[in-house]
C-alpha cells in the first residue's frame, strides 16, 4: 500500500504539479477552454437560454436516432458530475488551496462550458448506430472518424484510459467518500457501506443506459433540489457574511491565504492548481467523459445536443459547488480545529515529522522532517514528534493505547506506523485536526444550520450517499462503452462485473490512494480528447455556424406545418 501512494503520489504530481515549470495540464485546460471559446464566438452566453429550451424538450423528435431524451442524457451526465465532487472536491480544492480556489474553479467551469459544448457537437457528429437503434459515442470515435486512422492510436489510448478512470474517478473514489461518511457519521464499518452501495450499483447497470436514465433523470434533479435548498436556508441564515466571504475569495484567488494548520503559506501557483484540478473533478470539462452520454442523445441536430452539455459545468459549478463553497467559507470551518480521535493505522494517513519542523503545503514533506526512529510519550503527550492529519498539524495531540494515555517509547515502522511491543495494542491518536473532503462540507452543514436544528450534516450523509451511488452508476456506462470499443460488446459484462468489485475495494482504501487513483487518470484521459477537441475546432465552428444560421422550429411547430 506504501508503495502504491508512493507511485501515484509521484504520477499525480508529474501531470498536476511538476515544480519546475507550469504545470502540463493548466496550461492544456486553460488554454484548450479559452480556445474553443474564442473559436465558438462565446457559445456558452450566446445560446445559454436555448440550452435551456432543448433540455424542456421542445425540440424533441422521437423519430430521431438514439437511446435517450436530451433530458435524460444531460441527468446521465450530470448524474456523473454533479457529487462527490460538489461535496468533497470542493471542500478538498479549499483546504488545500484557500479560498481563492473557488475562483479558479469558476473560471474553468465558464471555460469549460465552450468544451463541453465541443464534446457534445463531436459526439453526435461521429457516433455509432448499431444495426438494433443503439448508439455508442463519445472521443474514442471522434477521434479515429475525425481525425483519420492514423490516430487510431490515441483512440485506443483513450479508451484505455476511461476504462482505468471509471475504476477509479467514477467508482472507487465515490465508494470511499460514501463509506469514510458513513463511519464518520453512523459509525459503520466501511466494508458494510461498500457492500450495500456495490449491490446497488450492479443492480442498476445490469439493465444499460436505458435503465441509468430513467434513475438518473429521477434521482439527479432530486438530490441537487434538496442539496442547493439546505446550502441556501444556510446563507439566508448567515446572509451577513456572503459578501466579506465573496471578497475573501476573489482576494485570495490571486493573493493566496497564510499558512493555516500549522504549515508555512501556500503560494499562487499550488491554490491555482487545486483550483483548476477540482474543477476538472467537479464538472469533467475537457476530459471526454460526458459526451459518451451525450452522443446517446435521440436527436440529429449536433449543436442541440451541444448547447444541452455546455449547460452541465455551469449547473454543477457555478451553482452547486457556488454554494457548498460559501457555506464552507461563511460558517469559517475551513481553517477550525475540531476534536477528532483516530485509529493510528494506514488509513488514517497520519505522518510523524520531527517536533516543530516547519512544512510549506505545496512541497513534499522531506525526508529530514519525518520521524524515523522512536516517539516518547508521557501520559499521552509526545516529547519530540507532530503529527500531521489531513494536511494540518495535530493540536493538543494525545497517543492513546488500549484506552489510556500512553507513557514510554513507540517505535515507528518502516510504514511509518507507530508500533508498541504488544503486537495486539490498539493505537489511537486524539487532538484537534482541519477537516478535510465530505467530513468538511459536513461540519459546514451541521455548524450552518445550529441554530435551527442538529441535522446539517444529515443532509450530506444523504447526499453523500445519492450522489455517489448516481455517479457510478453512469460511469459504469462510460466505461463499458470504452470496454466495447477495445473489445467488443462481449466484453461489457465483464467489465461490470470487475466494476461492481472495485466499487467495494474502493470504499475500504485510504484517501491518498483514492484521490491520486483518480487525479492520475483524469489527467491521463484529458490529454487525449484536449489535444483532439484543438484540431477539429473547424469542424465544431462549421457546425456551428450552420446551425445558428437558420431559425429553428419546435417540434410542435414542424408538426404544425406538416399538418398544414
Amino acid at each position: 500500500m506504501e508503495l502504491l501512494k508512493s507511485l501515484l503520489s509521484q504520477a499525480a504530481s508529474l501531470i498536476w504539479s511538476t515544480p519546475e515549470f507550469f504545470p502540463l495540464m493548466i496550461i492544456l485546460l486553460l488554454f484548450t477552454g479559452f480556445f474553443m471559446t474564442m473559436r465558438t464566438r462565446f457559445i456558452q452566453f450566446r445560446q445559454f437560454i436555448h440550452g435551456w429550451k432543448v433540455i424542456l424538450g421542445l425540440y424533441d423528435n422521437p423519430e430521431d436516432p438514439g437511446d435517450i431524451s436530451h433530458f435524460q442524457a444531460i441527468s446521465a451526465a450530470l448524474s456523473a458530475t454533479v457529487g462527490i465532487g460538489n461535496i468533497a472536491g470542493v471542500a478538498t480544492a479549499i483546504h488545500y488551496g484557500g479560498p481563492g480556489a473557488l475562483f479558479w474553479m469558476w473560471v474553468t467551469a465558464l471555460l469549460g462550458m465552450s468544451l463541453k459544448y465541443a464534446e457534445a457537437v463531436l459526439a453526435i457528429k461521429f457516433r455509432k448506430i448499431h444495426p438494433d437503434g443503439t448508439v455508442s459515442g463519445g472521443p474514442m470515435y471522434y477521434i479515429e472518424k475525425g481525425l483519420g486512422p492514423n490516430f487510431k492510436w490515441m483512440a485506443v489510448f483513450f479508451a484505455v484510459m476511461l476504462v482505468i478512470a471509471s475504476f477509479g474517478i467514477g467508482n472507487t473514489i465515490q465508494a470511499f467518500t460514501v463509506a469514510d461518511q458513513m463511519r464518520a457519521d453512523l459509525s459503520i464499518p466501511t466494508w458494510i457501506t461498500g457492500l450495500l452501495t456495490a449491490s446497488v450499483v450492479g443492480l442498476v447497470i445490469i439493465g444499460g443506459i436505458k435503465r441509468i436514465g430513467k434513475v438518473a433523470s429521477f434521482l439527479a434533479p432530486g438530490m441537487c433540489a434538496v442539496y442547493i435548498l439546505g446550502g441556501l436556508i444556510i446563507l439566508a441564515i448567515n446572509y451577513q457574511t456572503i459578501l466579506p466571504s465573496l471578497g475573501l475569495i476573489f482576494k485570495s484567488a490571486f493573493t493566496p491565504t497564510a499558512g493555516i494548520g500549522g504549515f508555512a503559506g501556500s503560494t499562487f501557483l499550488y491554490m491555482l492548481m487545486w483550483g483548476v484540478k477540482r474543477g476538472l473533478f467537479s464538472n469533467e470539462a475537457g476530459q471526454g467523459s460526458s459526451p459518451i452520454a451525450h452522443a446517446a442523445a435521440k436527436t440529429n441536430e449536433p449543436v442541440r445536443e451541444g448547447v444541452v452539455a455546455m449547460l452541465g459545468p455551469f449547473i454543477d459549478t457555478i451553482l452547486v459547488c457556488t454554494i457548498t463553497g460559501l457555506v464552507i467559507v461563511c460558517t469559517g470551518v475551513w481553517y477550525e480545529k475540531v476534536p477528532e480521535t483516530v485509529l493510528f493505522n494506514a488509513q488514517a494517513d497520519i505522518t510523524v515529522v520531527e517536533r516543530g519542523a516547519e512544512i510549506v503545503p505545496d512541497a513534499e514533506i522531506r525526508g529530514a522532517h519525518i520521524l524515523g526512529r522512536e516517539i516518547i510519550c508521557e501520559n499521552g503527550i509526545a516529547e519530540n514528534a507532530d503529527f500531521i492529519r489531513n494536511h494540518s498539524i495535530v493540536e493538543k495531540a494525545v497517543i492513546i493505547v488500549d484506552d489510556i494515555p500512553y507513557s514510554g517509547k513507540l517505535f515507528i515502522s518502516e510504514a511509518g506506523i507507530p508500533e508498541t511491543d504488544d503486537a495486539d495494542s490498539k493505537i489511537e491518536l486524539s487532538g484537534l485536526t482541519l477537516q478535510n473532503g465530505s467530513p468538511l462540507t459536513s461540519l459546514a452543514f451541521q455548524r450552518g444550520l445550529s441554530r435551527i436544528g442538529n441535522w446539517g450534516g444529515m443532509i450530506i450523509t444523504i447526499g453523500v450517499f445519492l450522489f455517489a451511488i448516481s455517479t457510478a452508476i453512469s460511469w459504469s456506462y462510460y466505461g463499458d462503452r470504452g470496454a466495447e470499443y477495445l473489445f467488443g460488446g462481449k466484453a461489457v459484462i465483464f467489465y461490470r462485473i470487475i466494476y461492481v468489485v472495485m466499487h467495494f475495494i474502493g470504499a475500504v482504501v485510504s484517501l491518498e490512494v483514492v484521490w491520486s487513483f483518480g487525479d492520475v487518470a483524469n489527467g491521463l484521459m484529458a490529454i487525449p480528447n484536449l489535444i483532439a477537441l484543438i484540431f477539429l475546432s473547424g469542424i465544431v465552428y462549421k457546425i456551428t455556424r450552420e446551425y445558428t444560421s437558420r431559425p429553428q422550429l419546435t417540434y410542435k411547430q414542424i408538426k404544425h406545418r406538416g399538418n398544414n
